[in-house]
C-alpha cells in the first residue's frame, strides 16, 4: 500500500501533539480510552479520595458530635466532602499562577463528576450498612462503614475517571496547569 499519499516521509512532529494528549486530528478507538491509563485514573480518584475523605469524616464527626440527626449530618458531610474536593484542584491550580475564576472553572470541571460517584457510592454503602448511621464515634461500625464505602467507591470511580480522562474531561482538565 502506497503511503506517501498520508505521510511525507519526513519525522513525524510528536510535539505538536503536547497538550491534546497525543490525540490531536486522531479518531479514538471504540470503546478505548483515548490514552488514559488506569494509573491516571488511580491518581484522580486517590486525589478525589482524600478531599472527600477529609470532608466526609468531618461532617460526620461534627454532626455525631453535636447529636445531629443522620439526615443533616449527611448534608453537612456531602457539602464538605465536595467543598474539600473542590479545594485541592483549587489549590494546585492557584498556585500554578491561574486565576480565582480559571481555578473555580478547572475545578468544577475536573472534579464535579469524580465527586459525585464517590459521594453517592460511599453514602448508599453507609446507608445501607445496618446500624451504621445510628453508630457512634466511637464504634467500630462507624468506622468500618465509612472506610469499606470509600474503598468500593474508590473502585466504582477509578473506571469512571479513566472514561472521563480519556475523553478530555474531568482530571484531564488539570493536567494543563502540573
Amino acid at each position: 500500500m502506497d503511503h506517501s499519499a498520508h505521510h511525507d516521509g519526513g519525522a513525524h512532529d510528536h510535539a505538536a501533539h503536547e497538550g491534546h494528549g497525543g490525540r490531536a486530528g486522531h479518531s479514538m478507538p471504540p470503546g478505548g480510552h483515548g490514552g488514559a491509563s488506569w494509573g491516571m485514573a488511580v491518581k484522580a480518584t486517590l486525589h478525589c479520595l482524600t478531599g472527600c475523605a477529609i470532608g466526609e469524616i468531618l461532617g460526620m464527626v461534627v454532626g455525631t458530635a453535636l447529636g445531629w440527626g443522620n439526615a443533616p449530618t449527611m448534608v453537612l458531610a456531602i457539602a464538605l466532602a465536595f467543598a474539600f474536593g473542590y479545594s485541592l484542584t483549587l489549590f494546585a491550580v492557584l498556585r500554578a499562577g491561574l486565576d480565582l475564576r480559571g481555578a473555580i472553572k478547572v475545578a468544577l470541571a475536573a472534579d464535579t463528576v469524580s465527586i459525585a460517584v464517590m459521594e453517592l457510592v460511599d453514602n448508599l454503602i453507609i446507608a445501607l450498612t445496618p446500624g451504621a448511621m445510628d453508630a457512634h464515634l466511637s464504634d467500630g461500625l462507624f468506622w468500618s462503614a465509612l472506610l469499606g464505602g470509600f474503598a468500593v467507591a474508590f473502585l466504582i470511580t477509578t473506571p469512571v475517571n479513566k472514561w472521563m480522562i480519556g475523553r478530555g474531561k474531568g482530571h484531564a482538565v488539570v493536567h494543563t496547569y502540573h
